[in-house]
C-alpha cells in the first residue's frame, strides 16, 4: 500500500506540474485569466502548501516548510464572498521560489508515506486520511488550473506532448430522445467506507424518481448554435433574473470558448484555437444550460430542462454503468485516458445513451446540499459547507481530465451557476417539475449552539458575552487607546456578533475564524441580515429559531464587516494597521498561542489596544503542554496565563486595564448549560 500511495502521489504531483509547464513565460503565472480568481502563481503552490497545512492539523508532521507561503498560498475558495482577491495585497513569490518549495513539500509528504504508521483500510477518521486528502485535493485543481488557462490569453500559453488534444471531429446526428423508467435512488456513503470521499459524498438520500426522457447525447456544439442564432443570448424571455444580470454585465453572445472567425467560428482549447468541432460537445456555463433548455421547451413544445442529482443517477442506473476499473482505459473520456480535450459525441456509447460519463461534466438543476447525516472533515470544515447557498448547482459525470474521486460517480461538485469548467448538458423532458431540497446546513450542532450563544435570549440574567466583551472593548479604546477608529480585528470569531458589535464604533471590523461553518453564519447575516437554526430540546426534540441584525441595533453595521477564514497562528501578512484587536476564548484552544501573541505587536498600531480573555482551560487534546503559556508551576512555583501573558507582552505591551471576570452562559439543551467566567485583560502597545 505504501508503493501504491507513493506512485498515487508522485504521479498526481508530476501531472499537476507538467501542466503549468503549458505556460509560456513567467508573466503568465502572474497575470489573472479572470478576475474572480488568483493568478496562477498561487494555485501552483496552493496545492503544496495545502498537504503541509493539512499535515499540521493532522499530526502528521510537526514542523512547517515555509510559514510565509503556507499562509500567502492557503485559501483557494476564491468563489467566497469574503475572500480577499485585490492583488495590490499580495506580494506574490517567484515562480523558482514556489517551484523550490514543491520539491520540499515533495520530500515531506514522500517521507511521511514511507514513514507514517497508519493500518488499513485508511478511513476518515484516521490522521493518514489526510494523505488521500492532498492528492485528491491536487487532482481537483488539476481540473481547475486547466480551465483558469483554457481561459487566459492565446500568448500565454504553448502546446504540450503531454496535453495533446482530439483531432476527430464532424458531423453530430439529430439528437433524440431515451426513455428512462420510474426507479428508485438510494444515494450517500457510510463513514466507514475505506475509499476516499469528500464529505458531502456520505450520509443518506433516497428518493423515487419518476419517468423521463433523456437526450441521447450530449448537447454538441451544432446543436447550440441554433440557439446562438436564433438570438437565444439576446431574448431576455429565456433568462431568469440572475441569468440576465450575469448576461448583461459579461455582454455574452455566445458560449465563452467560441470564437467568431470571417465566414464561421473557432474553439478555444487549454492551448490552441482550433476550427470548430461540432460535433463535440457545447461547454456553457448553468445559466446558459438552462437558457437553452427554455428555448428548447419553446421549440418543440416539450418540458425540456436540466436533470436533476436524482434523475442524473437514474440515467446512470439505466445505462448500467460501474466506475472504471483501475489500471484500465475508461470506456469514456475520462481522467486523460485518451485526450487532453472534449472529443465527439458519438465516440463512447453507454447503453442506450453516449456519454453518461466523461466528455464533459454536466450540468444539474439541483443546487447543492447535505445528505441526511452530513458531518463535516475536522481538518476540512469547509470543503462543501460554504456552498450550501442554493447558488451552487451540481454537476455530474465527470470531463475528461476528471481523475480520481472526481471520476466517481457517487462524487458531488458544485460552482456558482456563472462560473465555467468543462462542463455542458444533457437536457430531459419530463412534466414533473424539478425539486430542490433545502438545505440543512444550519442544524449543525455545534454552529446552532453558537448561533445561539451570540444572537440568542440573555439566560438566567447574564448578560450577552459577546455584545459585553465588545462594549468593554470599546469604552477602554475611548479611555487608553490612540483615539483612533478606523480598523479594528476580532480573532476568533466564530459566528461574528463581536465582530458587528464592534462596527457600532470602528470604521471597519474584519473578523477572522479557522471554521467556515462558523464564519458563514456572520457572512450570511451581513448579506441577509437573518440566521436561522434549530436547538435540542431533548433527545430527538429539536426548536426552531430566527435571529435578525434589525431587532439587536445591529443592521446599520453590516457593511462595515467582512470575514475571513484564517489560522490565527499563521495569519496572513496583510492582515496590519488595526487600532484594536480582540482574541476571546481564543488563545486556549490554539495550537501555538505563542505564536499568536508574538505576531500581535505587528499588526497593531501604535497605542492601539489588544484584548485578551480566556476561560484559561488548558487541554493537550488542542495545545501540546509545552506550548501552554500558563497554568503550570514554574520553578516550583505556581505560573498563571496571567503570568505568562505579562511575559510574553512586556516588550511591546503595557496592561491597562484588568484583570476582570466576564461571565458567560452556553446552552446546551434546554436543561443543561454551561456557566463560565473569563478573564479579560487589556493591553496597550507601546509608542515606541
Amino acid at each position: 500500500m505504501r508503493r501504491k500511495l507513493l506512485d498515487y502521489f508522485h504521479g498526481t504531483f508530476d501531472r499537476y506540474e507538467s501542466l503549468f509547464e503549458v505556460l509560456s513565460c513567467d508573466e503568465a503565472y502572474y497575470r489573472r485569466p479572470i478576475s474572480l480568481r488568483h493568478p496562477l502563481i498561487f494555485y501552483f503552490g496552493h496545492t503544496a502548501t495545502f498537504f503541509i497545512n493539512k499535515f499540521m492539523l493532522a499530526g502528521l508532521v510537526r514542523q512547517r516548510v515555509d510559514p510565509r507561503l503556507e499562509s500567502m498560498l492557503a485559501v483557494g475558495v476564491d468563489e467566497m464572498s469574503w475572500d480577499d482577491l485585490d492583488e495590490a495585497h499580495y506580494d506574490w513569490p517567484a515562480v523558482a521560489e514556489v517551484a523550490a518549495y514543491r520539491e520540499k513539500v515533495r520530500s515531506v509528504v514522500d517521507r511521511v508515506i514511507r514513514k507514517s504508521p497508519f493500518s488499513l483500510p485508511i478511513r476518515w477518521q484516521d490522521p493518514f486520511w489526510a494523505v488521500l486528502m492532498g492528492i485528491e485535493h491536487e487532482r481537483i485543481h488539476l481540473e481547475t488550473s486547466s480551465v483558469l488557462i483554457r481561459q487566459h490569453e492565446l500568448r500565454y500559453v504553448q502546446p504540450h506532448p503531454a496535453w495533446r488534444p482530439c483531432t476527430a471531429h464532424g458531423e453530430p446526428p439529430a439528437n433524440t430522445l431515451v426513455e428512462i423508467p420510474a426507479g428508485t435512488v438510494t444515494l450517500g456513503r457510510s463513514f466507514d467506507d475505506p475509499v476516499y470521499g469528500w464529505d458531502n459524498e456520505y450520509g443518506e438520500h433516497r428518493a423515487e424518481v419518476s419517468g423521463f426522457k433523456a437526450s441521447r447525447h450530449l448537447v454538441s456544439n451544432r446543436e447550440f448554435l441554433d440557439f446562438v442564432e436564433a438570438g437565444g443570448y439576446t431574448d431576455e424571455a429565456l433568462w431568469d433574473e440572475e441569468g440576465l444580470g450575469w448576461r448583461r454585465f459579461s455582454q455574452a453572445r455566445h458560449p465563452t470558448f467560441w470564437l467568431p472567425a470571417a465566414d464561421d467560428w473557432r474553439l478555444r482549447l487549454m492551448t490552441e484555437e482550433v476550427a470548430m468541432p461540432w460535433d463535440w460537445p457545447v461547454e456553457v456555463n448553468c445559466l446558459e444550460a438552462q437558457a437553452f433548455c427554455r428555448w428548447k421547451a419553446r421549440e418543440t413544445g416539450l418540458a425540456v430542462r436540466l436533470p436533476t442529482e436524482d434523475e442524473w443517477h437514474r440515467i446512470y442506473d439505466h445505462a448500467d454503468l460501474a466506475d472504471a476499473p483501475e489500471g484500465a482505459p475508461a470506456n469514456a473520456n475520462l481522467h486523460l485516458d485518451h485526450w487532453a480535450s472534449s472529443c465527439p459525441v458519438t465516440m463512447f456509447r453507454h447503453g442506450e445513451l453516449f456519454d453518461v460519463v466523461g466528455n464533459v461534466w454536466q450540468w444539474c438543476a439541483t443546487p447543492t446540499y447535505p445528505f441526511d447525516g452530513f458531518g463535516v472533515h475536522p481538518i476540512y470544515d469547509d470543503f462543501t459547507t460554504p456552498t450550501f447557498d442554493a447558488r451552487h448547482n451540481l454537476i455530474k459525470g465527470g470531463s475528461w481530465i476528471s481523475a480520481g474521486n472526481e471520476s466517481r460517480h457517487v462524487s458531488r461538485y458544485a460552482f456558482r451557476r456563472h462560473f465555467f469548467q468543462h462542463a455542458g448538458l444533457r437536457y430531459i423532458v419530463s412534466d414533473t417539475p424539478a425539486i430542490n431540497p433545502a438545505s440543512h446546513y444550519e442544524t449543525d450542532a455545534l454552529l446552532s449552539q453558537y448561533a445561539e450563544f451570540h444572537y440568542g435570549d440573555e439566560i438566567f440574567g447574564v448578560p450577552n458575552y459577546c455584545r459585553a466583551i465588545a462594549g468593554i472593548a470599546i469604552d477602554a479604546h475611548r479611555r487608553h487607546g490612540n483615539g483612533q477608529f478606523r480598523r479594528a480585528l476580532d480573532v476568533g470569531c466564530a459566528a461574528g456578533r463581536k465582530t458587528f458589535e464592534l462596527a457600532r464604533a470602528f470604521e471597519r471590523v474584519i473578523g477572522i475564524d479557522f471554521s467556515a461553518r462558523f464564519i458563514q453564519a456572520g457572512v450570511r447575516l451581513a448579506e441577509t441580515g437573518v440566521v436561522r437554526y434549530t436547538l435540542p430540546e431533548e433527545g430527538e426534540l429539536v426548536t426552531y429559531h430566527e435571529r435578525r441584525l434589525e431587532p439587536l441595533g445591529l443592521a446599520a453595521t453590516a457593511g462595515r464587516v467582512e470575514f475571513w477564514q484564517g489560522d490565527a497562528c499563521n495569519l496572513k501578512e496583510t492582515l496590519t494597521g488595526f487600532d484594536l484587536v480582540i482574541a476571546s476564548n481564543l488563545i486556549d484552544r490554539l495550537y501555538s498561542p505563542r505564536r499568536f501573541l508574538a505576531g500581535m505587536g505587528a499588526r497593531i498600531n501604535p497605542g492601539g489596544l489588544l484584548l485578551v480573555a480566556s476561560p484559561y482551560t488548558w487541554m493537550a487534546e488542542h495545545t501540546k503542554r509545552e506550548e501552554w503559556i500558563g497554568g503550570f508551576r514554574k520553578d516550583g512555583e505556581p505560573y498563571t496565563t496571567l503570568d505568562g501573558l505579562k511575559d510574553l507582552l512586556a516588550a511591546e505591551f503595557e496592561l491597562v486595564q484588568g484583570p476582570q471576570d466576564v461571565p458567560f452562559v452556553i446552552r446546551e439543551t434546554r436543561r443543561k448549560h454551561q456557566h463560565t467566567l473569563s478573564e479579560l485583560t487589556v493591553w496597550k502597545r507601546r509608542q515606541s
